[in-house]
């Protein structure tokens, strides 16, 4: 089988959808099917409004139409909602051809936090545009429960993986030893440092130790000048930032709108406890862990949280994290593509 992927979220861009698609693709191919993409590398971009580190693809549905005939894929999925997903899905539509979706981003509330633009607005045109197609694809049941609730058909489950090679407890020496020398306890955030990843709720905690953030984005500057205490390493990755995991002390996370949270899989596979918040993504991956070896503490107060979760055991976030594999998630997605063609299929002999 060979599927393109259409996605406004390519590197250079540093995040979960990124990381999840590079993973997906790699696993598929050990599989026997083939991913190719569709990208804004592929067209002429600018860079996006109050976000320049994103490139916007200056594309046409006629560009898009050559670039996926060159492709030749057996199927489409449309990974993102920007220009390139809507081209694709326009295409798509006009072809009469079946595709997928899937839903990455709490994009209603992430344009909320910078513009007074109603959620309820951006709902509809998300739902308009997911329920065009076969099936959308969401991390997580909860996120999955409350879009079916929101309108949202066909919806199918894609959990997310962790590289449990890379991201692993390590001894003393192959920890950073920046980090690792900070007063303890160390607690961690990493992730895009942005509004909508509410990292003012971490950064502004009565926390004993240090605070450490990795990551960038367009918040750094002036949390940096309103927090001098805290830590700011910039962006990390690879083992670089594999190091920084295994130094931390407990994995805070204060994001209120992520639909899942690669970053909690990293933290948990390095031995690190999570802190966050009781909402969709933490309560996903964190309560299934089972209740007499917990992998990190929900609470309202995040504080409290990222105090309870120093008395944790790091070898059962170790273990729970040992869980969630890359070709697990793979097989879902390519199950999901299959399952999505079958629907199709029995809909236009029903027709």
């Amino acid at each position: 089988m060979r599927i393109l992927i259409a996605t406004d979220a390519w590197t250079p861009q540093v995040n979960g959808v990124v990381r999840s698609l590079q993973n997906t693709a790699r696993e598929a191919a050990l599989l026997g099917a083939r991913i190719d993409f569709l990208t804004p590398g592929d067209f002429r971009t600018l860079p996006m409004p109050t976000y320049p580190e994103i490139r916007l693809a200056l594309a046409t549905p006629g560009m898009v139409a050559r670039r996926m005939d060159e492709i030749g894929a057996d199927f489409v999925h449309i990974a993102t909602e920007g220009p390139i997903g809507i081209m694709a899905r326009r295409v798509c539509l006009r072809r009469g051809r079946s595709f997928t979706t899937s839903y990455h981003t709490r994009f209603p509330e992430y344009l909320a936090a910078r513009a007074p633009v109603p959620q309820a607005l951006s709902y509809a045109w998300l739902r308009r545009f997911h329920n065009a197609g076969a099936g959308i694809m969401v991390s997580t049941h909860t996120l999955e429960d409350e879009l079916r609730g929101r309108g949202f058909h066909n919806i199918m489950r894609w959990s997310r993986g962790v590289d449990a090679e890379l991201f692993r407890p390590r001894p003393h020496d192959e920890m950073d030893a920046f980090v690792r020398d900070l007063p303890r306890p160390i607690f961690l955030s990493v992730g895009r440092v942005a509004v909508e990843k509410n990292i003012d709720a971490f950064l502004a905690l009565d926390l004993p130790g240090s605070k450490v953030v990795v990551g960038d984005g367009p918040a750094r500057a002036e949390l940096e000048k309103r927090y001098p205490g805290v830590h700011f390493l910039g962006l990390r990755q690879g083992e670089a930032l594999a190091r920084i995991y295994a130094a931390a002390d407990v994995f805070v996370f204060s994001s209120l709108t992520d639909t899942f949270g690669i970053v909690l899989l990293e933290a948990l596979a390095s031995g690190l406890p999570v802190a966050a918040f009781p909402v969709t993504g933490p309560m996903d991956v964190i309560n299934d862990a089972p209740a007499e070896s917990p992998a990190g503490v929900l609470d309202n107060d995040l504080r409290r949280a990222a105090l309870a979760a120093l008395d944790l055991d790091r070898s059962d976030a170790r273990d729970y994290a040992l869980r969630f594999t890359w070709r697990a998630c793979t097989e879902q997605f390519l199950h999901n593509i299959e399952a999505a063609q079958a629907r199709v299929k029995r809909f236009s002999r029903a027709a």
